[in-house]
């Protein structure tokens, strides 16, 4: 990597360092996937995650059933409307993954030299000599492919051992077992290591001392094949019903492995009500999603990269060049990059590491969009407190990314001649940071030209108007919008905000000047605009688009 992708400001006034940071109505322009469960799902706490900075509420569907999840969502609505905050919403699939069943929820004590056989019949209890798995293919007899994508990611990460991937376990291979996505500790998850298969048992050393505790637990097996679905049939019913009546806004596709996955996963969704406006986030998880990551961009509306199960399929001294080249393609293609597994001390404690903190800067650095809080949400005892410590680390770090060299960088990237709307958009950008404008207010109706601006990362927000469409089923009438201004909600430095449907998308210039007005008038209360202050307008003029440059009087 040149040494001209570092995106930081300098020099930096070490004095600065010292200064506090100041209170804002937007706490950061880089957005928070908080994950509700357990922890955080009281309408009391979910007020408080909102007021913290959370602005998409993920359903993880890996556990609990549809009631627990529906309850959770109902505690939301009530908490956006005591708050006044908006909040996507994100259902987050199982996929192919591989988990232990331990239908007694005992306590397993796994001790460190002992054997423990692998079993795909899960009538079997789970026990300290016997673990029942969901997954059947663990021992069948070995088959290779060799990875034919040519891709810079590739050119970065790839050793030897990615040129095959194998079908099933070998002596030797590595087995990772533990408890909402692999918390790391020695005593919650376990290694382990394959002595031999046995028919279809897979007969394994425990390299580590630990208990496992609760129903399910997650394997991961580096460099397997998993010939299982990505969008499972739990999935299927999940979206179907609980996703279609409440309109989720973004579904999180697990162990993404080919754009094909994300193509039938779009497929099924627009034969589901109301759901072919949902967004989908391609999850990377493995090397095989990583080996096929351009196509796979090319078809997903965002990517997250699941650093938890990458971090076990690649060499850890790998894993930090397989984000920087992903989170770029993601910025050049214009696409929301998400990153996770960033504060899992939090999980248990009220500070987060120093090498933690770090890394949430180094994401944002890179140019992430959101950060998905999991564990530290999920279960952890400072649901809160976690949401605000990374919101502050996120708004420090913006404040000395390298806007100019990133801009540039993206200008060169996107080449000449740029599309109509791509040339508007970063032209906004570039006279917003020209006369130093507090915010750049755009009205939209899809959502595009908005998402276009954020893609080269003004200083300031941008307050995306979202301006909506009369639209009908041949049944009835409704107005678009609700959708496109919450899937801004994961998009750095966007914040949403829907104008008021007597003035629809094909409005004359008199009713945008209103619109205009409702837009200031709400920049204002927020603390956003003040006197005096400059502002970059872009919108629609009949057939042509406008960038304008407003001063504002007393």
């Amino acid at each position: 990597m040149h040494s001209t992708h570092l995106l930081l400001e300098e020099p930096i006034r070490m004095v600065s360092i010292l200064e506090p940071s100041k209170p804002s109505f937007f706490p950061a322009m880089t957005k928070i996937v908080g994950t509700l469960g357990p922890k955080s799902r009281s309408v009391e706490v979910i007020s408080a995650c909102l007021k913290a900075g959370m602005s998409v509420a993920r359903f993880d569907f890996s556990w609990g059933d549809v009631d627990y999840h529906q309850e959770t969502l109902e505690n939301l609505k009530t908490a956006i409307k005591s708050t006044q905050k908006l909040c996507a919403i994100m259902l987050d699939t199982v996929g192919p993954e591989l988990q232990v069943i331990n239908k007694s929820e005992k306590a397993i004590s796994l001790e460190a030299d002992a054997y423990v056989i692998l079993t795909p019949d899960q009538e079997q209890e789970a026990s300290s000599q016997l673990l029942p798995i969901n997954f059947s293919g663990l021992s069948k007899a070995s088959n290779f492919f060799s990875f034919q994508s040519c891709s810079l990611l590739l050119d970065l990460i790839k050793p030897t051992w990615m040129q095959w991937m194998s079908w099933a376990v070998k002596q030797g291979d590595t087995i990772f077992v533990g408890q909402y996505l692999f918390t790391g500790s020695e005593t919650t998850s376990v290694w382990l290591e394959v002595s031999e298969v046995k028919g279809a048992d897979v007969v394994c050393i425990i390299k580590n001392t630990a208990t496992l505790a609760g129903s399910l637990f997650t394997l991961h097996v580096s460099q397997i094949h998993i010939d299982l679905p990505t969008l499972s049939e739990a999935d299927k019913t999940a979206i179907s019903t609980w996703g279609v009546r409440n309109k989720i806004d973004f579904l999180s596709l697990s162990y993404t492995r080919h754009a094909e996955d994300v193509r039938q996963a779009r497929e099924f969704l627009s034969k589901s009500g109301d759901l072919y406006q949902t967004q989908i986030f391609a999850k990377i998880e493995s090397v095989e999603g990583l080996t096929h990551f351009d196509e796979i961009l090319q078809v997903a509306d965002g990517i997250i990269l699941s650093r938890g199960n990458l971090g076990i399929d690649l060499p850890p001294e790998k894993v930090f060049l397989f984000q920087k080249a992903a989170v770029y393609k993601c910025n050049m293609a214009g696409k929301p990059a998400v990153i996770t597994r960033v504060v899992d001390s939090m999980t248990d404690n009220l500070r987060p590491t120093r090498a933690e903190a770090t890394d949430v800067a180094n994401a944002i650095l890179d140019g992430s969009d959101a950060i998905l809080l999991g564990a530290e949400t999920l279960r952890g005892l400072y649901p809160v407190e976690t949401i605000s410590t990374v919101g502050r680390i996120c708004y420090e770090a913006e404040k000395v990314f390298n806007q100019d060299l990133y801009f540039k960088k993206t200008v060169k990237y996107v080449g000449e001649p740029m599309t109509h709307l791509e040339s508007i958009a970063s032209s906004a950008v570039r006279a917003a940071i020209k006369v130093k404008a507090s915010v750049i207010i755009c009205f939209t109706s899809s959502g595009r030209a908005a998402r276009l601006i954020a893609k080269y990362r003004p200083t300031m927000p941008v307050l995306s108007v979202v301006i909506p469409r009369l639209k009908t089923n041949q049944l009835r009438w409704s107005f678009s919008g609700a959708f496109e201004a919450r899937q801004s909600l994961i998009v750095r430095g966007l914040f949403p905000m829907l104008a008021d449907p007597r003035h629809p998308a094909e409005s004359t210039s008199s009713s945008n000047e209103s619109v205009l007005k409702v837009a200031l008038d709400h920049g204002k209360a927020s603390g956003l605009i003040k006197t005096h202050d400059r502002v970059v307008v872009c919108q629609k003029v009949g057939d042509a688009s406008v960038v304008k440059i407003i001063e504002l009087e007393d």
